[in-house]
């Protein structure tokens, strides 16, 4: 088992009012190493905070989050930091790359720290965009390329420290439909070929129908997902 969630909650403090809203209960999830699986809901019901609780974006109140026999949920902001740039790959509905850069820099962003051998980082970069189909463009900066094409920079950068998991919110949200299934396909390749565990929040059913195991947060908590 390389994800098992339990009883995790967690709650915002409204800006207006003070009110505290809870949008995840005692949520429970279990996910096997190399499995693929989405997670569906209407807006607002904690797709996207569940993954960044996964990812340790951000810390629950309650619960706990184990990884690989890591409890990271317990862990210090260090080791969170950590575990966020060796661990876990983020793929957002809109591609964040850094206008001044290009494509190629842009992917190599993560390894800015990286003390070991720069030819490697590099040789794999190139890979992933090529991987990616989209070398032709690597010295190119984001507004020379298409919508597409910077998403699928984006997610070759989430891949460049050779995550185990890689967690994709609404990745497809920006895209018209032919590069919303390119993209799509790009992913469950990597899945495949590259055994990294795939999470992805959608509120596409096609997608939805392509992963192993679909669930549906409902009133705070993870059901199976009936179409």
């Amino acid at each position: 088992m390389i994800i098992s969630v339990k009883k995790l909650s967690k709650k915002y403090v409204q800006s207006l009012g003070g009110a505290v809203r809870e949008v995840l209960t005692e949520l429970d999830l279990e996910v096997a190493a190399g499995e693929k699986i989405a997670i569906m809901g209407p807006s607002g019901s904690g797709k996207t905070t569940l993954l960044n609780l996964i990812g340790t974006l951000d810390k629950p109140n309650a619960g706990e989050i184990n990884i690989d026999n890591q409890l990271v949920s317990k862990m210090s902001e260090k080791d969170m930091l950590h575990f966020r740039n060796q661990k876990a790959g983020f793929v957002f509905q809109f591609h964040n790359l850094l206008p001044q850069c290009t494509l190629l820099e842009n992917v190599l962003l993560p390894t800015l720290t990286y003390k070991g051998d720069k030819s490697a980082v590099n040789n794999r970069a190139k890979e992933l965009i090529e991987f990616m189909g989209i070398k032709e463009q690597q010295n190119n900066k984001p507004a020379e390329l298409s919508g597409g094409e910077c998403q699928r920079a984006a997610v070759a950068r989430a891949l460049i420290n050779s995550p185990e998991i890689l967690l994709a919110d609404e990745p497809t949200g920006s895209l018209d439909s032919k590069n919303a299934e390119l993209l799509i396909d790009l992913l469950i390749d990597i899945n495949r070929k590259m055994q990294v565990t795939l999470i992805i929040a959608t509120h596409s059913k096609s997608i939805a129908k392509r992963m192993d195991k679909v669930y549906t947060i409902q009133d705070g908590k993870l059901v199976d997902w009936k179409e």
